[in-house]
């Protein structure tokens, strides 16, 4: 179903002109992360080139960045919870605090061994949610560390898997639909219990014989594009697309094969209509 062009680490490197507008960081854990919640479940290893978080029956665990992004590009490499992982959560998000917070997600749900992950993305803006997209991926996501990133820039949001588009969130404030562009958001990651609803809307339950669970992050980097210089009327660097025709490609590939829910799509849900940003174009 891939692409014919397609090879696992091809175009890994993405071309992004921001010149001094741009600031990279690439650290440890120890200096780049707090560990939150969960006492020892939550682990920084490898002379912070490794984080480990852990379920049991008793706590989850989880961590957050000690910095605040306004706009940006965030990596991470996560390998998740192998084997039977039904009813357990991995959530790696950024968010900002507040009955008007803004967040942006990822969340794996786990599933009985030999069935799929889902990947569940959502955005929140001013404190409302409910636009979720759901995928399966096409590989083992507990076999091998995978790198899942966002960016982060006035005129949209791109969920990326291994440099993979698969959504892209763009800005409808034009349109009344408020857009996460005010808030400084942390980066957050948890694992938790959450089976009276992850996998298969509740119906299975977690297994703690198999417990503990645990996930694995490694290879954190943060690249904070300037809010100062934005001027949405203005300057290359903020007017790009970031998806060339390739790209654009390998996203409706993507969202051909591998989508499961997408809430623009939902008219069950919306019976008096979609969401304005349902009816703009998609690129």
């Amino acid at each position: 179903m891939a692409p014919s062009s397609y090879t696992q680490n091809e175009f890994y490197v993405i071309m992004i002109v921001v010149s001094t507008m741009m600031v990279a960081c690439a650290g440890s854990f120890y200096q780049d992360f707090d560990l939150t919640w969960g006492d020892n479940r939550a682990k920084i290893l490898n002379g912070g080139q490794l984080l480990s978080l852990s379920l049991d029956k008793v706590s989850g665990s989880g961590f957050k960045s000690k910095k605040e992004y306004l706009f940006g590009r965030i990596d991470m490499q996560l390998k998740l919870v192998a084997g039977n992982s039904a009813g357990t959560v991995t959530a790696y998000y950024l968010s900002s605090q507040g009955p008007t917070h803004d967040e942006i997600d990822f969340e794996f749900l786990g599933n009985l061994s030999g069935d799929p992950y889902i990947l569940h993305t959502n955005v929140f803006s001013q404190g409302k949610g409910g636009r979720e997209q759901q995928f399966y991926l096409w590989f083992d996501p507990t076999k091998n560390f995978h790198t899942y990133s966002i960016i982060w820039k006035p005129q949209h949001i791109i969920f990326l898997v291994d440099n993979i588009p698969i959504r892209v969130f763009k800005n409808a404030e034009s349109v009344g639909v408020p857009f996460p562009n005010n808030q400084p958001m942390r980066i957050y990651s948890s694992l938790w219990n959450a089976d009276g609803w992850a996998t298969r809307g509740g119906l299975v339950k977690t297994d703690w014989s198999k417990a503990p669970f645990t996930a694995y992050y490694r290879n954190f980097k943060a690249t904070q594009f300037s809010s100062k210089s934005y001027n949405p009327n203005s300057g290359a660097e903020w007017q790009t697309t970031e998806l060339d025709a390739y790209d654009r490609r390998r996203l409706r590939w993507v969202q051909k094969f591998f989508m499961i829910y997408n809430y623009c799509n939902d008219l069950k849900r919306f019976p008096k209509g979609l969401p304005a940003e349902c009816r703009r174009s998609r690129f």
